[in-house]
């Protein structure tokens, strides 16, 4: 049984389901009502503190390269900028994409120094966990809206269980390095972008233009600490302005919404095997913002643990 119906918590339900295991899912929050839905998102290996966290990613690009031959799963391939303001390298993940291009400081937007153009694959989240759920249907997998107190609960309910709780692991571990972290980005009609950017910012406000096909998706904010689900008008309007500044077509952009959303950060993702009451416990949670990077490459190693059994 899988705990937990974000992106994390499907993607690791569909791999066991596609290795032929029997699985439920059992989740507080349906999918598109989770963390998950309110997401950019975009695929990338920002957060490094772990070692497998590139292995992690890389899988997981693969993956997403393949589902994006699906034109109904909200995945899409796009070209774009990233930037930094200040002298930086770039790391080896993105040197070693075939399309790989660094870009001359002349061509940068102004403020920054460091720059280098490549194709990842870009989700609209609420398409795409759509899409995990019906690969879901296909093996007849159910998700079970309700509560779980504790593990010992589900003891006995399947042979093994996998935490895919985010945040909530906080208090159904309970976790106390796992910690919320606060986003917020803005979605406006698409005026016409088609090439993503972002940036290497080293503060809680950053910039990234990430366009789907009749929208665009503007960020962004990162507060450690912070659980006010609450949308601050003037950070949205700072967003956009900062936004606007790089692309000045999204000056006149119709706001569509403002999305606000609790990252379930952590220290290091935490994978690995546990026990209680005698049945297998593997916990798969602690991906902070890049739950969709890091997805498949998760879900494998999840896999691998349950097959120990």
């Amino acid at each position: 049984m899988v705990i937990g119906a974000g992106v994390i918590g499907l993607s690791t339900a569909v791999r066991l389901a596609e290795a032929g295991l029997h699985v439920q899912i059992r989740a507080a929050r349906p999918p598109q009502e989770t963390t998950s839905a309110s997401a950019g998102a975009s695929w990338g290996p920002y957060e490094l503190a772990d070692e497998r966290i590139l292995h992690w990613s890389e899988q997981t690009r693969l993956i997403l390269e393949e589902i994006a031959k699906d034109r109904s799963s909200g995945v899409r391939l796009v070209r774009g900028l990233e930037v930094a303001p200040f002298p930086l390298d770039p790391p080896a993940w993105v040197r070693d994409l075939s399309d790989f291009e660094p870009c001359p400081a002349d061509q940068l937007p102004p403020g920054y120094v460091s720059g280098w153009r490549y194709t990842s694959p870009l989700v609209s989240m609420p398409r795409y966990l759509g899409y995990l759920t019906r690969r879901l249907g296909d093996y007849g997998v159910p998700i079970e809206i309700g509560t779980v107190g504790s593990f010992k609960e589900l003891a006995g309910a399947a042979r093994v269980l996998v935490n895919c709780t985010g945040l909530g692991a906080r208090y159904l571990v309970p976790d106390d390095q796992v910690f919320p972290t606060r986003g917020q980005l803005v979605v406006v009609d698409n005026p016409g972008i088609h090439t993503f950017f972002q940036d290497w910012a080293e503060h809680e406000d950053m910039t990234y233009i990430l366009p789907h096909d009749d929208y665009v998706v503007l960020g962004g904010s990162a507060t450690p600490g912070s659980e006010n689900l609450t949308p601050d008008p003037a950070r949205a309007a700072a967003i956009v302005d900062r936004c606007a500044a790089v692309e000045p077509l999204l000056r006149s952009a119709r706001v569509r919404r403002i999305l606000v959303g609790l990252r379930p950060s952590r220290p290091s993702v935490r994978i690995e095997r546990d026990l209680v009451d005698g049945n297998v416990l593997i916990h798969n949670y602690g991906h902070g913002g890049s739950g969709l990077a890091l997805s498949w490459g998760c879900a494998d190693e999840v896999l691998a643990l349950s097959e120990l059994t």
